[in-house]
């Protein structure tokens, strides 16, 4: 086989292989159209979030962030971005587990597709609807005194972080939907991780109000990294100086997280599905 033939079928290979998972993405995007509620509920719970913190418990809140020099609302509101598509990406898991115990990824696997597209798909479908999510959530935090701190490049930078967070957490969450026997199993299993990870880190609250046992584990860890990002984008150099840095060094280092949860969690999500089918 000549060179010219190894790199025609190397092509054909991925070409075949993108087209799998956008055909896989396509289908799972059907299933959102063809059953909106999942959407429609996955968007009523951070709605509640918002509403729940702006208006019960931002007036307690409010005072701490105010030393920071920001309102709760343009506080509050990056972190419900992430909050709310860390939670969305559960459904990644949920999703594959589900599949695995109707049978449909045998099926997918008795056809002549790539077998990474099936993940693939999923986790790409996925990002889109967390995009949706997002945007009906801005829509909800303007409506509810959020601003814009810096400008519209760096605000569109800012939920590209939160995107790219939700896509390595999606890959994360698959790991689980791949190793649990059923959809119910992934779910009870994906809780009990994102819940810590929710509440014990700089979305609701300024770390500096934790029990200082607690502030270590609050600044480093990977959801906190990502609010703190998006945050200094949307609201500037004060949300970066609240986390004791600059703009460019949280940004930084939640990419780094980002790649880094993406290096470890695609291999062993894939690792895992070839097992499983």
């Amino acid at each position: 086989m000549t060179t010219i033939q190894i790199a025609t079928e190397q092509h054909s290979k991925f070409y075949w292989m993108i087209a799998d998972a956008l055909t896989i993405t396509k289908r799972n995007l059907l299933n959102y159209v063809r059953i909106p509620q999942s959407l429609v509920f996955s968007t009523i719970q951070p709605v509640m979030f918002v509403l729940l913190f702006r208006y019960v418990f931002g007036g307690a809140i409010g005072s701490e962030t105010s030393k920071l020099g920001l309102s709760y609302v343009n506080y509050l509101m990056p972190g419900i971005f992430i909050q709310t598509i860390a939670f969305g990406s559960v459904q990644t898991g949920v999703g594959l587990a589900e599949d695995l115990q109707k049978g449909l990824i045998e099926r997918f696997h008795a056809l002549p597709m790539s077998r990474s597209a099936v993940l693939a798909g999923r986790t790409l479908a996925d990002l889109i609807r967390n995009l949706v999510v997002i945007v009906i959530m801005i829509v909800v935090g303007f409506l509810v005194g959020f601003r814009i701190g810096t400008n519209v490049g760096e605000f569109i930078a800012g939920i590209g972080i939160a995107l790219l967070f939700a896509y390595a957490l999606s890959w994360f969450f698959a790991l689980i939907g791949l190793a649990a026997p059923n959809s119910e199993t992934a779910q009870v299993m994906a809780f009990p991780l994102l819940f810590p990870l929710t509440f014990a880190s700089s979305a609701f609250v300024p770390v500096q109000t934790m029990p200082s046992w607690l502030r270590g584990f609050a600044n480093h860890q990977p959801l906190s990294v990502a609010v703190n990002a998006a945050r200094s984008l949307m609201d500037g150099p004060i949300a970066a100086h609240a986390a004791n840095s600059t703009t460019g060094s949280l940004t930084v280092t939640a990419i780094i997280w980002c790649i880094g949860l993406l290096i470890i969690m695609v291999p062993l999500s894939v690792n895992i599905y070839r097992k499983r089918v």
